[in-house]
């Protein structure tokens, strides 16, 4: 069945739903370090304010374990989100109640009101459906524009669409579109890039892609989980040789993978090649970031610390598309279905 998009609705005068993924990095004072997932939801809104809508935000901050934790309200994102969109933000102080639904029921065509963090609840994890009815009573159409939380069954990325008409944004469009180009029909060669470490959460991301990929670049760790779990290094694996913990990869590896990556029409990136966070061990990340925009390969990136990476360093936009989601990135490119864009197949 096909997703409808937001351009499918009329928006003009309703009450819209918008769940986004405004889970930031903040500092110890709650302060907003990155923004660039508020960044990537500025279209989706300015549509809606273009078209006359009244917008209600929904998003989860961190992992409270459905306690209202102090320092992870989203009084301080909501400021952000302000200073971006130059418009005011009305923030409530919970995302389901009768103060609510009152703020809800009084907003006009170009107001936005945004939700306080939906995971102060448990019901929004376990997909409680009448929480999920609740939080859908608030709006008339609900739009999912937060890839980054597709993958996983919670009561606003799925509970939600069972009760109101429901779209994707146009920044999970523009997600699936650039993810969905270089699982079905890559420009090759296709060189696959693997950093970080926990090759459990990556497994299925490289079986996937080492079938359609001319090279896979893994990073020590990965390789060395690899190896323990005596999982099939094809020869389209290729990971740096010698000290497998080293901190940052060395100039062997980084020559091999440059002549790799270099080759290459289409480039996908997930994770750094060592501890970047000290400028000592940055430079594999660096040369690997440098090779990908010098092979002027279609190039899609994501993962939380490359992103972190990346926008350090000023390189975000030298990149064809930098993903919002780490996980629900990996899943996708797995072939795994996610349930959040199943949600929205939904007939209403």
């Amino acid at each position: 069945m096909e997703v409808k998009s937001i351009e499918d609705f009329a928006v003009a005068g309703k009450t819209v739903l918008v769940r986004v993924d405004f889970n930031v990095p903040l500092d110890g004072s709650g302060n907003v370090l990155g923004d660039f997932r508020i960044q990537q939801s500025l279209p989706t809104l300015q549509y809606l304010l273009k078209h006359g809508a009244k917008i209600i935000l929904i998003s989860h901050l961190g992992d409270p374990k459905g306690v209202a934790v102090p320092n992870l309200t989203l009084d301080k994102v909501g400021k952000r989100l302000e200073e971006l969109i130059q418009i005011p933000v009305k923030k409530a102080s919970d995302c389901v109640g009768p103060e609510v639904k009152n703020q809800a029921l009084g907003l006009k065509p170009g107001d936005i009101l945004l939700l306080e963090n939906v995971r102060f609840h448990n019901e929004e994890i376990n997909n409680d459906l009448a929480f999920a009815k609740e939080l859908s009573s608030l709006g008339e159409a609900y739009v999912n524009d937060a890839f980054s939380v597709c993958h996983r069954a919670h009561a606003s990325v799925v509970g939600v669409p069972l009760y109101v008409p429901s779209a994707m944004g146009l920044l999970l469009k523009k997600e699936i579109e650039n993810l969905g180009a270089v699982l079905k029909n890559p420009e090759k060669p296709l060189v696959v890039v693997v950093g970080g470490k926990k090759v459990a959460t990556k497994a299925g991301f490289i079986n996937n892609m080492v079938k359609s990929a001319d090279a896979v670049l893994v990073s020590g760790l990965i390789k060395k989980e690899m190896v323990e779990q005596a999982l099939a290094l094809g020869e389209a694996v290729i990971g740096p040789e010698g000290n497998l913990e080293a901190l940052d990869i060395d100039e062997k590896a980084i020559k091999t993978f440059r002549e790799k990556i270099l080759t290459a029409k289409t480039v996908v990136w997930n994770g750094p090649f060592g501890k970047f966070e000290d400028e000592r061990y940055k430079n594999g990340t660096l040369q690997i970031a440098n090779a990908i925009i010098e092979s002027g390969a279609f190039s899609v990136v994501g993962g939380g610390e490359t992103v972190e990476f990346l926008n350090r360093e000023g390189m975000l936009s030298k990149f064809n598309h930098v993903s919002t989601g780490g996980g629900a990135m990996l899943s996708y490119l797995a072939g795994e279905e996610l349930p959040g864009l199943r949600a929205l197949e939904n007939p209403n």
